[in-house]
């Protein structure tokens, strides 16, 4: 049920507006009649830079800031470059929600990532885990610049009073992802793959790691309502996952994707490459209670819309 009243009013700066997964938010917000929606463009705002978050804010004057900006990237990006993914995403983050407190924006949504988990976090994750441990090496930076954001969150709700809070979405999936091989995830990399080796009569393709972990995938429309949901109806710093629920081995994924691209030939694993994270699967409890979100798309049936998005648009994508 949608609260028009909530939006009707609103002026909304989504960061990261421009990008995968906010593109789907913004969509959704002119869905619910919101008059008012900024993006600042990467070109005109440098969100690490404390000049460039104030210019924002005096443009924007939002009621409302969703934080979907982040440098992100597979296990390979975040291996190449942890200090930048660990100082831009804190940077940006911590100071945005700062400013936004001081110049009064009435709520902050930030969002964070499955990667502040600790490696070894009893499976389905819990919210009430995500101290008990270190995350898994190869994206800890990233995991635990992002994870400040919820102790910043909790600590000016404490102290101030500010309506901010925080949403844990796992590995996001679906039309219109990145599909650069440097700094792609899983799904769009292993897609591309396929879909190359095809054309260009490879027999096989190289796949890091031994197939062995689990991971769970949310399709990118499902994760855009749950930040909406949780905008309109949630007002806790309570961290709070969005998932869908499920979990599936790599190697099985390779499989399904390998089957539904028509590549028939080897998949070679490349022991040498790391496997990141054991297994991920998040309790989606939480979130069902407190503001009404649960995944609504297939894992198969969003796989092929991803696929067929890469096939008519690959042209495009350098």
């Amino acid at each position: 049920m949608i609260n028009e009243s909530f939006w009707h009013s609103k002026k909304v700066c989504v960061t990261g507006g421009a990008g995968f997964l906010g593109q789907v938010v913004v969509r959704k917000l002119h869905e619910r009649c919101v008059k008012e929606v900024f993006i600042p463009q990467i070109e005109e705002y440098n969100l690490v830079e404390l000049d460039d978050i104030n210019r924002l804010l005096e443009d924007a004057k939002p009621d409302l800031i969703i934080h979907l900006a982040a440098q992100v990237g597979g296990i390979g990006a975040n291996l190449d470059h942890p200090a930048e993914f660990f100082y831009n995403n804190l940077m940006m983050g911590v100071q945005l929600m700062h400013r936004a407190w001081e110049t009064g924006v009435e709520k902050f949504v930030a969002i964070g990532t499955i990667c502040a988990y600790p490696k070894f976090t009893p499976v389905p994750f819990k919210e009430e885990n995500l101290w008990d441990g270190y995350p898994e090496e190869t994206n800890a930076p990233y995991g635990l610049a992002k994870k400040m954001l919820l102790v910043q969150a909790q600590s000016y709700r404490q102290q101030y009073g500010f309506n901010a809070l925080f949403l844990l979405p796992v590995n996001l999936y679906g039309p219109g992802d990145n599909f650069n091989p440097s700094s792609s995830h899983v799904i769009p990399a292993l897609i591309r793959k396929c879909i190359e080796a095809q054309e260009n009569g490879e027999n096989e393709i190289v796949v890091w790691g031994d197939g062995s972990p689990t991971r769970e995938f949310l399709y990118v429309e499902d994760a855009a309502e749950g930040i909406i949901l949780a905008s309109e109806k949630y007002n806790d710093s309570e961290p709070v996952n969005l998932g869908a629920g499920s979990e599936i081995s790599i190697r099985d994924l390779v499989e399904l994707i390998a089957n539904k691209t028509g590549f028939t030939g080897k998949l070679v694993w490349d022991t040498s490459k790391p496997n990141g994270q054991p297994r991920r699967k998040l309790d989606t409890n939480r979130a069902y209670e407190k503001f009404g979100f649960k995944s609504q798309m297939l894992f198969e049936n969003g796989l092929e819309h991803t696929i067929a998005w890469f096939r008519e648009n690959k042209k495009k994508i350098s």
